[in-house]
């Protein structure tokens, strides 16, 4: 049986950012194309659109996943193919920045809220008008680039095609929204923390910049997926008054900006929630 529990939203973090490809973006889609464009490899699409996007569980499973290797947790969860960390028990979940902020699966009894929501990303405007006006791409929006892999053996080659979105091209805004909670267990015992919750805002700062330095999507080792981070817009919303405004705490032109002044961020995050 679930455990009783009461848990309320104190207020919600919303961090919106645009992301640029530095070098061109490859996310996996269907298989449909092959048979249209002959390429062996290619990248989602809005289907109303027909154009490139990112979506929220490729940008959140990234930066989930590179926190997980970066604090060494271990992978026990196995989601279809692949194995996640999950914390197992109550005592291990009070302690895991990752799991409280991404969330463990829902018939854990000791569960709270997921923190951390991810929209998905489509091409700003700038970069759609670009992209069907001045580029020249082999496909619409996207590039073809070609792979050759060498039989070690005959050393005969065998030639694939990748469809990718062009470097240069930026998808956003980017929306993540946080959400900060207090809650008790039936005994009153804390289970969930404001000030806790504002304080892992960092883990979720810590994981973009994993990002930056690894890579989103397919193909990365072999050049594919680096993205920069910019135009970083963060605000509050408390709970006393959910129909007013955010309230903007903070402008900045890249992460690395960001990460500088994450302190004295964090400090306004509180004080505009009312907790300090």
């Amino acid at each position: 049986m679930a455990e009783s529990k009461k848990i309320q939203l104190k207020g919600r973090v919303f961090i919106t950012f645009e992301i640029k490809a530095v070098t061109g973006l490859h996310i996996g889609g269907s298989d449909t194309g092959i048979e249209i464009g002959g390429v062996d490899k290619t990248i989602i699409r809005d289907p109303l659109t027909n154009r490139p996007y990112i979506p929220g569980s490729s940008l959140r499973g990234k930066v989930r996943s590179l926190l997980e290797k970066y604090r060494g947790l271990p992978q026990n969860q196995r989601v279809g193919q692949t194995f996640i960390h999950s914390c197992e028990n109550k005592g291990e979940y009070a302690d895991c920045d990752v799991c409280q902020v991404f969330g463990v699966p829902g018939e854990r009894d000791f569960a709270t809220p997921t923190r951390l929501i991810v929209r998905d990303v489509h091409l700003t405007p700038e970069s759609v008008h670009a992209l069907e006006e001045k580029a020249h791409t082999d496909l619409p929006y996207t590039e073809v680039k070609t792979e050759v892999s060498i039989d070690r053996v005959t050393s005969a080659a065998n030639p694939r095609q990748m469809e990718r979105v062009p470097a240069g091209a930026v998808f956003g805004p980017a929306e993540l929204v946080y959400s900060v909670y207090e809650g008790v267990d039936k005994d009153g015992h804390p289970i969930a923390d404001p000030q806790a919750d504002v304080n892992r805002l960092r883990t979720v700062i810590e994981g973009l910049r994993l990002l930056e330095d690894d890579y989103l999507g397919g193909l990365g080792s072999r050049g594919s997926g680096k993205v920069k981070l910019q135009n970083i817009q963060v605000s509050v919303q408390g709970s006393d008054d959910y129909l007013a405004a955010p309230q903007s705490i903070g402008d900045f032109p890249t992460l690395k900006d960001l990460v500088e002044a994450l302190g004295s961020l964090l400090d306004d995050v509180k004080r505009t929630l009312g907790l300090s």
